[in-house]
């Protein structure tokens, strides 16, 4: 018996099979040590044969993106009068650093021949999650950091990919089960870590996990009514919530919808008058089976839902998440507080034109307008120093990375690699969405970083290692 690969039967063990020629009763041998030294020159064979299959595109675009990323935290630290004032670009350059062979490790290891095991990276990314909410440190009013000292970790950003491969592994064996089944137990597997980030609380970490979840049972092939339930109903939830943050902070005090919004009873009444109707609806659909009564009462579910999600959502929110979302409705009604960064983020991306001032040239920038320029708001230094042009080129370098999970997608060798690809690719595409969103004043501020562009070490390695992930599932999509 041997280690690793056999170099005649060709099995991916610990074992060779137990009829060939180079195993041995008796574990040792003449036989055995040849085929040691022949299988560790079929597994340098293999490892040449995994570099040979390098997406380069999706590497290059990778690593251009982080040197982009370190040149604009470099930005971000000098003042107006030329002085490096923070030594942020440092770390990002060492969490780089270790964040390359994290990379390879992801690419070199096979998560398609260890599936069944993917609830042990599920198991960890919880107990981590657990543990922070019991002993982590507070960071910008969340209890999202674990570590000693100076030293730490966000386990929300390895959790988004625990769970990607546990649902993976779950929608690989479930092939025949119902859609329903299948939308349950997703939500279920996902609900776990949304629910631990959330009392953190981390409202945007928590809100990563629908859209990967999202693609993923569309390629499971769930009914597209039950994916279309859980968009309208996330969209309505922000819907119900905006209106109550609007008629009380915004709206005029002798409104009706301010006054209705204060009374807690019609609001019940409210809820208890669509519900009925929703289900007067089904017991019409189930009786006459009418298309119209289906709709009827799926789109008054969707607004029940959608209600109550709302109301559970503003009795959890903490009053800076409040204020976030108040500004996102109107900036300007808080334009020297929490509309501050909105309002100076568009102000600098206006300001780059067509070719932009110039590196380390940025007015905003260097002058300390936006507070977290190298974090939430960055994308707004890379449009004012390098303009329009330079944010095609950052938005090129993105289009390719989510082509090549597309093309993933579309050419694994199976479906477990194709859902892996598909959760990675709706990870990449929200933060991509709702950070670049941020910066222009279209999306509410939520702290999701640009991937490979934001300052932090835990975004970072999270995005290395799903680069990493799908460079594995690329170079492998061809082999038996």
């Amino acid at each position: 018996m041997v280690g690793s690969l056999c170099c005649e039967c060709h099995l991916s063990s610990h074992f060779c099979w137990p009829g060939c020629g180079n195993s041995s009763k008796d574990g040792g041998g003449e036989s055995s040590r040849q085929c040691s030294w022949r299988t560790a020159g079929m597994n340098l064979h293999s490892l040449r044969r995994l570099l040979g299959n390098v997406d380069y595109y999706l590497l290059g675009s990778v690593f251009l993106l982080c040197i982009i990323g370190i040149a604009a935290i470099y930005s971000s630290g000098v003042d107006a009068d030329g002085l490096l004032v923070s030594r942020e670009f440092l770390k990002q350059l060492i969490w780089f650093a270790i964040g390359i062979p994290l990379l390879v490790i992801a690419a070199l290891f096979d998560f398609s021949r260890f599936k069944d095991t993917s609830w042990i990276f599920f198991v960890a990314a919880v107990v981590l999650l657990v543990i922070t909410r019991l002993a982590g440190r507070v960071v910008n009013g969340a209890r999202s950091w674990i570590g000693i000292g100076s030293l730490g970790i966000q386990p929300a950003e390895f959790a988004k990919i625990a769970t990607v491969l546990m649902i993976a592994r779950y929608l690989d064996s479930a092939e025949y089960d119902s859609s329903f089944k299948k939308l349950v137990t997703t939500g279920l597997i996902a609900g776990i870590p949304v629910l631990l980030i959330l009392v953190q609380p981390d409202f945007g970490s928590s809100l990563v996990f629908f859209p990967a979840a999202l693609v993923m049972l569309t390629l499971a092939q769930v009914d597209v009514r039950y994916i279309l339930f859980g968009v309208l109903g996330v969209l309505g939830i922000f819907f119900f919530l905006s209106i109550p943050l609007y008629a009380m902070n915004i709206g005029t005090p002798e409104s009706v919808l301010r006054v209705i919004i204060s009374r807690s009873d019609i609001l019940f009444v409210i809820f208890i008058v669509v519900m009925v109707i929703a289900i007067i609806a089904a017991l019409g659909w189930q009786k006459f089976k009418k298309a119209y009564y289906y709709w009827i009462s799926y789109i008054f579910a969707v607004i029940d839902f959608s209600f109550a999600g709302a109301y559970i959502s503003q009795k959890v929110l903490k009053p800076y998440q409040i204020a976030r979302l108040l500004v996102f409705i109107n900036p300007a009604i808080d334009p020297k507080g929490s509309g501050w960064n909105i309002l100076q983020s568009i102000t600098a991306i206006g300001s780059g034109g067509l070719l932009g001032k110039g590196f380390l040239r940025g007015t905003h920038s260097h002058a300390r307008f936006i507070p977290q320029q190298s974090t939430d708001f960055i994308f707004s230094i890379i449009a004012e120093e390098f303009g329009l042009l330079g944010c095609l080129v950052l938005f090129g370098l993105y289009l390719i990375i989510f082509l090549r999970c597309i093309a993933l997608i579309e050419t694994s060798k199976d479906r477990y690699s194709q859902y892996v690809a598909g959760g990675i690719l709706g990870i990449f595409a929200f933060h991509f969405m709702i950070n670049i969103g941020m910066a222009m004043g279209i999306m509410p501020v939520t702290g999701i970083p640009l991937y490979f562009i934001s300052y932090g070490g835990s975004a970072l390695w999270a995005g290395l290692i799903s680069a990493g992930i799908l460079m594995g599932i690329s170079a492998r999509r061809y082999s038996a």
